[in-house]
């Protein structure tokens, strides 16, 4: 098994960092911090290096952002999706927030998510509490409409898909699963779902996900301080140790797609380093983020 170390990049800490992504058409690194509702943007250089290029604010909290071919970004901000407009605007595009959508109501709030390779941006939420059952997953399709996926989720997190296309994995980090699903990349669906992964206890539970060009699994374990990669059999294959507690997710980004790039947060621990992006080269590659290539206007949910 490889064992790793990755460093803490220069770019200044976030509170609850989250979702990193690259972006390749912009050359540039996205990644969000929750809690304080910012994107922020990121450069990297050749020799792997970030820097901060910027930042806009997406709403109250935030889960994910992701390109949009028709301009902008998109996000799972809040209570449901949002656009940004270059200038730093945002904009509302669905609530779908349930039973008040505020914490004090013990409402939800949009978590992570992924676009697939045809254009269609998933996002998961979870209720401020995370309280069991209370997560599901939604797509905002090709035709602007938004629709349930799966229910039933405590966390809904990490969202990945094999090279083929053909496989989908998704984190539920309440119970510390992760899910694989027969993917049908026609119709945007998930079907015959099994548990590739139980997590937990020291060694943390599984959060943001990514997987690589060959087809393997890495998994930020929040709560472990590390991103462990993993055949699609769910074998251990590399432990990336970074010595931060709360490691949360993990995207490979840089012109060469070869930097794995991992968000961390705080947690009760004043650590030294918590909310920084940590780096490292674990000698294979990844793909770039899929943008958002639906409408921007007249979003709705499916009746």
């Amino acid at each position: 098994m490889q064992t790793l170390r990755a460093t803490p990049a220069a770019p200044a800490p976030a509170g609850h960092g989250e979702g990193p992504v690259w972006d390749a058409d912009r050359g540039e690194l996205l990644w969000v911090d929750i809690s304080a509702g910012v994107v922020r943007r990121g450069a990297v250089g050749e020799d792997g290096g970030l820097r901060d290029a910027g930042s806009f604010r997406a709403g109250d909290t935030v889960g994910v952002a992701a390109p949009a071919t028709a301009g902008g970004w998109v996000a799972a901000a809040g209570g449901g999706f949002t656009h940004v407009d270059g200038d730093g605007t945002a904009r509302v595009l669905v609530d779908l927030a349930r039973e008040g959508g505020s914490e004090e109501a013990g409402g939800t709030r949009m978590n992570d998510g992924a676009c697939d390779r045809a254009g269609r941006f998933f996002a998961g939420t979870m209720a401020f509490d995370q309280r069991p059952g209370a997560g599901s997953l939604y797509r905002l399709d090709l035709d602007g409409t938004v629709a349930p996926v799966l229910d039933g989720l405590t966390v809904s997190n990490g969202l990945g898909w094999s090279p083929d296309g053909r496989t989908v994995y998704l984190s539920d980090s309440g119970p510390g699963l992760v899910h694989a699903f027969a993917y049908d990349a026609d119709a945007g669906t998930f079907s015959a779902g099994r548990v590739l992964l139980e997590t937990g206890g020291v060694d943390g539970v599984a959060d943001g996900l990514t997987v690589d060009d060959d087809g393997c699994l890495w998994t930020a374990m929040w709560g472990g301080g590390q991103v462990r990669r993993w055949s699609p059999d769910g074998d251990l294959l590399a432990v990336v140790e970074v010595g931060v507690a709360h490691t949360s997710s993990c995207a490979f980004a840089g012109p060469g797609r070869d930097l794995l790039v991992v968000s961390t947060a705080h947690g009760e621990e004043d650590e030294d380093g918590a909310g920084r992006l940590f780096t490292v080269r674990p000698g294979v590659t990844g793909p770039p983020a899929d943008p958002y290539r639906g409408p921007l206007a007249g979003i709705r949910e499916a009746v």
